[in-house]
């Protein structure tokens, strides 16, 4: 049987988004006005030069890391997502937009601490922006599933990176807690500060200290942090 070509509901940045169940009529229109995870995309596409070796954390709906895929012509980059129900999707707009060579995606939850579990729980909602490893309220409408554990110094040792590109639903607080970012030049991250709180953004900051990385103002905006090297 031919292959049926997709239905295209928007493009972005030179990419084009196939229909996909996890879409709904207001996300598909923030994706055709622009505004879709707006500032992580201008963000990355600001930041990031050619030729970067790209660790995403959170892959959500694979819209972000195909734009920088696309656009800031990295040598490789590797997504990982927990939602096991958005793979197959991530991997055909990966394949449509012909990135295939250049981003692939990977199912499971990236892990600092010493000794992580070989799997743990991941929580998904109705709306797969808000499902994420915590149950933050109303735990009655999130699904929970068990999600493979990647232990972060192996997969360092597999993929080696110098960026990493993040949007965890507040988890990125614990992961920096334990993280060893020699190597890593720059960070791009979403943050989650009606979770964790000033005293979390604190952490955070003093996590990038420890790293020697510095806030990058001139490429943060509200809601999303660049640190990098100095």
């Amino acid at each position: 049987m031919a292959d049926v070509t997709p239905t295209i509901v928007a493009r972005c940045h030179g990419i084009e988004v196939p229909d996909a169940p996890h879409f709904g009529p207001g996300m598909i229109k923030s994706m055709q006005d622009g505004r879709y995870e707006r500032n992580e995309v201008r963000a990355g596409l600001a930041a990031i030069e050619p030729g970067a070796r790209i660790l995403e954390l959170g892959a959500g709906s694979g819209i972000v890391g195909a734009v920088i895929a696309q656009n800031c012509k990295p040598d490789k980059m590797l997504s990982v997502e927990a939602n096991p129900e958005l793979i197959e999707h991530i991997t055909r707009l990966y394949a449509h937009n012909q990135l295939s060579d250049v981003i692939e995606v990977r199912h499971g939850v990236v892990l600092t601490e010493p000794d992580p579990p070989s799997v743990i729980d991941f929580f998904l909602r109705g709306n797969f922006l808000g499902s994420a490893l915590n149950v933050i309220k109303k735990p009655e409408k999130a699904r929970k599933v068990q999600v493979p554990v990647m232990a972060y110094e192996t997969l360092k040792a597999e993929f080696p990176h110098d960026v990493i590109v993040m949007d965890i639903e507040g988890a990125e607080r614990a992961f920096f807690e334990h993280a060893d970012l020699d190597g890593v030049h720059m960070v791009i991250l979403e943050v989650h500060r009606q979770i964790y709180g000033r005293e979390g953004m604190q952490d955070l900051r003093r996590s990038f200290d420890r790293n020697g990385l510095v806030l990058d103002e001139e490429h943060s905006l509200p809601g999303v942090r660049v640190y990098a090297r100095s």
